[in-house]
């Protein structure tokens, strides 16, 4: 009897912990969607809301031409030239890990600006949960043209 109450008692934790890991996924997904939204929105408040701008925050760019760029974090909890104009942004291909209150997440990003030009990237983003809420903490963003 203790045996089987043991085996439930530990599968009931197992599947607690996968249905955890299912909301922290779904919780970082949607903070991406917002992330993305607030840039072209030009919403800086929430946009900065997104962020939790750390010591060791770095946010890196590659180019389609070959050259990469850093770009200073606190560019994204303030008003920025290239914040605001318009468009939209879909992700998708999601790959999720999450160890504790740490996660980094990879997606394709395919952004339409409100002239219709689109352009593709390969986004690597790292997060933390500060006061039980996933923040960005950095990011590894890699342009490219498709063939």
């Amino acid at each position: 009897m203790k045996r089987n109450l043991f085996l439930i008692l530990a599968a009931s934790l197992f599947l607690l912990s996968f249905r955890q890991q299912d909301d922290d996924a779904a919780a970082i997904k949607k903070l991406l969607e917002k992330e993305a939204a607030t840039w072209r929105s030009g919403d800086i408040a929430e946009h900065a809301a997104c962020w939790h701008i750390q010591s060791y925050s770095r946010i890196l760019v590659s180019t389609a031409e070959g050259t990469t760029f850093d770009v200073p974090p606190e560019n994204m909890v303030k008003s920025s030239n290239s914040m605001g104009n318009g468009g939209f942004a879909v992700m998708s291909n999601y790959k999720v890990s999450i160890h504790g209150n740490d996660a980094w997440v990879s997606h394709d990003e395919e952004s339409t600006a409100k002239d219709g030009k689109k352009t593709y990237s390969y986004e690597i983003r790292i997060l933390e949960k500060i006061n039980k809420e996933w923040k960005l903490v950095g990011q590894s963003i890699h342009i490219y043209h498709p063939k």
